[in-house]
């Protein structure tokens, strides 16, 4: 069997992306020390890729109230999946309209989704619409429904079926198939690649966000994971800055605060961080449709 030999300009190319990858790895390595240390070693020498002393004091003081922490989960993740899951049929629909060629009104529906990119109407306005007129509030569809469709997002993956051959719209079309049926047996897995990408994209930003959730979840039940967290280190904060009782301020310094801020990130990304293997495969067709296309 021959061995496989690489050229001086592939080793350099393979060193150069190994480099970029440990540089890439170092900020989660410290991360996960800094959730590890005590918060004296944080205060006196900083963040390191290795705790002086390792503790677990912060997981500890996280997870008391691990009973929200769960039902918090769980939330987070029924939202992800079903607005993820959501986005991706209303984007990729209206990527479908605009990048059909016989559709007489794809570019006043173009211009239309770019103005909702150019223009905004405000963030009271938009409360309002949600809480009054859609009944949003305290609802799980209030961190669903509002992010769902994506100017953006739909620009790609309209992009994207631009580049598929309009042979094949014709020729189905001449089988009979209805426009539901093009996009459903035909379209929809030949654009795997996009919406993939987009899907990962649209994933992190469910997962990663509190804000709706700020805006209109007052039930405790249905806070999400990264709300949850961030009311906790909140209140922390609070309680650190403040002075008015003696006690508070004896007890207040035993709670690692900069360590539980790593570990929270630790227990956030966790979830998160394995769908990019199940999409690798995607993305590398894409970029193989790509440079054939190109």
């Amino acid at each position: 069997m021959v061995a496989k030999r690489f050229s001086l300009s592939q080793a350099l190319i393979m060193l150069v992306i190994a480099l970029f990858s440990l540089a890439c790895l170092f900020p989660f390595l410290m991360v996960i020390s800094g959730s590890l240390s005590t918060e004296n070693d944080i205060v006196n020498y900083g963040y390191g890729l290795i705790p002086r002393h390792i503790t677990l004091d912060s997981y500890r003081i996280l997870f008391l109230g691990s009973n929200r922490i769960v039902d918090a989960y769980g939330i987070s993740i029924l939202v992800t999946v079903v607005g993820t899951i959501l986005s991706l049929i209303v984007n990729s629909m209206g990527a479908y309209v605009m990048a059909r060629r016989s559709f007489k009104y794809r570019n006043i529906l173009s211009i239309y989704v770019i103005l909702t990119m150019l223009f905004s109407g405000g963030l009271v306005p938009w409360y309002i619409i949600c809480v009054r007129y859609l009944e949003l509030k305290d609802t799980i569809w209030a961190m669903i429904l509002p992010p769902m469709a994506n100017a953006f997002n739909m620009f790609l993956i309209r992009n994207f079926m631009q580049s598929i051959p309009e042979d094949i719209y014709e020729s189905a079309k001449m089988d009979g198939a209805s426009e539901f049926r093009i996009f459903g047996r035909l379209i929809t897995p030949l654009s795997v690649p996009v919406l993939a990408t987009i899907g990962l994209f649209v994933a992190l930003a469910y997962w990663n966000d509190w804000f709706l959730g700020l805006m209109f979840i007052d039930k405790q039940e249905l806070q999400p994971l990264q709300l949850l967290l961030r009311t906790l280190i909140s209140n922390v904060d609070f309680l650190r800055n403040s002075s008015n009782a003696a006690a508070m301020q004896r007890i207040m310094p035993q709670i690692p605060s900069e360590s539980m801020k790593m570990a929270l990130t630790v227990v956030t990304i966790g979830p998160i961080i394995f769908l990019y293997p199940f999409l690798q495969r995607y993305f590398v067709k894409g970029l193989m449709v790509g440079a054939v296309k190109g």
